[in-house]
């Protein structure tokens, strides 16, 4: 598995770019969410990626943040959504803002999303209410993965421990994680949102 590239982006062209590494050039595919955060031609990028192996091709996916990878993987493992989908999802709704639809069960608003009609999105909702979705800001960028976690992502982890679910642990601490609180502060903020019996 390649977890990620560093090198000079050479071409970019939604939804494909290529990123040259001593004098190998990759070529990946990308959502719109990802192109917004590109350098120009020439200059260094790191991107989180995805390998996609098929019967006749191996399929390159790159992503600028560790949480839409994570998300992407996340939305592979749905019935009825390949990679193309995934695509369409990330670059038709941030990444926390798509948990917050879960979490809220708004599966209309996915609808909009060109591509996603309301079978797909109830089932989306429906298959990841569950899950501990990533959300932007609350992972470290890294691609080394030696850095720590963040306050608001121990705040999440200790929601759920006290029985949330991870969606709703999520939407709670990103309405109170911009701040400056400890982890302790912001988990004592997040249970004041919730109303008795939200668990």
């Amino acid at each position: 598995m390649i977890g990620f590239i560093r090198g000079k982006l050479s071409f970019k062209h939604p939804p494909q770019l290529q990123v040259e590494v001593q004098g190998v050039g990759y070529e990946m595919e990308a959502p719109m969410t990802t192109f917004y955060d590109l350098p120009k031609i020439g200059e260094s990028v790191i991107l989180h990626t995805h390998l996609v192996v098929r019967e006749d091709a191996h399929l390159l996916y790159a992503f600028t943040r560790l949480s839409e990878r994570d998300l992407f993987r996340m939305l592979l493992k749905v019935n009825g959504v390949g990679p193309r989908v995934a695509l369409a999802i990330l670059s038709g709704i941030p990444a926390d803002d798509f948990a917050c639809c879960v979490a809220d069960g708004d599966s209309a608003r996915l609808t909009r999303i060109p591509g996603i009609g309301r079978k797909t999105a109830d089932r989306l909702v429906i298959e990841m209410r569950d899950r501990k979705l990533p959300i932007d800001g609350l992972q470290d960028s890294d691609p080394s993965g030696t850095g720590k976690a963040s306050t608001s992502e121990d705040a999440i982890r200790a929601l759920v421990a006290l029985g949330y679910r991870p969606a709703d642990a999520a939407k709670a601490i990103r309405a109170v994680a911009d701040q400056g609180l400890s982890s302790e502060e912001i988990i004592r903020q997040a249970l004041q949102t919730f109303s008795g019996g939200s668990r």
